[in-house]
């Protein structure tokens, strides 16, 4: 079928809710990219005049196909190496979708992403249509094809998965950004116990290679582990320099709605470290490294102006 203008029009005016929905479905952008792409083709050969509320059945389609891709995709991290890590979106990503409220803010966030995959793929549906997206309870068991009675449980089931898994709060933006200028001092420092001392005693540094960088396996717990291993890492040596290929630069931005260290060279992004800042302390980082997920990272840093690094590693 061949669309009209109009029904061009409508569906591009979609595209960035039905984007930003299935990167939260899926953790990944390229494979929300081909979600909505499928969308469109099959919104393409539908027959359009027929379709009374086009917002629902393009939501309807794209959840369906994310739903096949979420079920596939359980099976190929069972074989991933290493932990398993969301495709970052820098800030003005527009793939971040909504962010007026704390709950779209953290369905976002690498923790709340990262705490999605033990959801069942119908849990991790619900929890985002309703919780980023606000769609009520009879929509949502509209496009799941349930009712809207089990819709609601199966939210309160998913909500309770996540908030067992979190139980952090919000700080301002400038006070975020102080601790991680005290962290990038600490860092730097040669010096273990200035980094202890800006950690949560339950710290956690988590790291996503993906088999093509090196990254460890296991994450590093605890304040003093967690210390040491990023004194380590922010200490300038000769593996290091082999490794990166070139001089390192380290910006502060944000990724995913968090403050976050942008980690170039020669204009290339080849890790983006998101630090989850609480009232107590850096409580945890999550640092993506795999070449494979940064792709639209480096294309997104290419085409915006970054200013001057906070630190270059050479």
């Amino acid at each position: 079928m061949v669309l009209t203008g109009n029904q061009i029009d409508l569906f591009e005016a979609s595209m960035p809710r039905l984007k930003a929905i299935a990167y939260r479905l899926l953790g990944s952008a390229s494979d929300a990219e081909d979600a909505v792409q499928d969308t469109f083709l099959r919104w393409q050969s539908a027959d359009v005049d027929r379709i009374e509320v086009p917002e629902a059945w393009l939501t309807k389609v794209l959840t369906n196909l994310c739903l096949n891709q979420l079920t596939s995709a359980r099976a190929r991290r069972e074989t991933y190496v290493g932990q398993w890590l969301p495709e970052p979106l820098l800030a003005g990503d527009p793939m971040l979708g909504p962010a007026d409220t704390v709950e779209q803010r953290e369905s976002v966030s690498f923790a709340v992403l990262a705490l999605m995959e033990r959801l069942s793929p119908n849990e991790r549906v619900v929890y985002v249509l309703r919780e980023a997206f606000g769609y009520p309870h009879r929509r949502i068991a509209e496009i799941l094809d349930i009712t809207e009675a089990s819709g609601q449980q199966i939210f309160h089931r998913a909500k309770k998965h996540i908030a067992e898994g979190r139980t952090r709060t919000e700080i301002d933006d400038a006070a975020a950004r102080r601790v991680v200028d005290e962290f990038l001092t600490a860092a730097t420092s040669g010096r273990t116990e200035p980094l202890v001392r800006l950690l949560t005693a339950d710290a956690v540094a988590i790291g996503d290679g993906g088999g093509k960088v090196p990254a460890r396996t296991r994450p590093f717990e605890g304040a003093k582990a967690v210390a040491t291993f990023m004194r380590s890492l922010f200490t300038p040596n000769q593996a290091a320099r082999n490794l990166l290929g070139g001089t390192a630069e380290i910006h502060v931005s944000y990724a995913n709605g968090l403050p976050a260290l942008v980690v170039t060279v020669d204009g290339r992004v080849i890790g983006v470290m998101c630090l989850e800042i609480t009232a107590d302390g850096i409580a945890a980082f999550r640092n993506q490294a795999n070449p494979d997920k940064l792709e639209r990272a480096t294309r997104q840093w290419a085409a915006t102006d970054h200013g001057e690094p906070a630190l270059r590693i050479n």
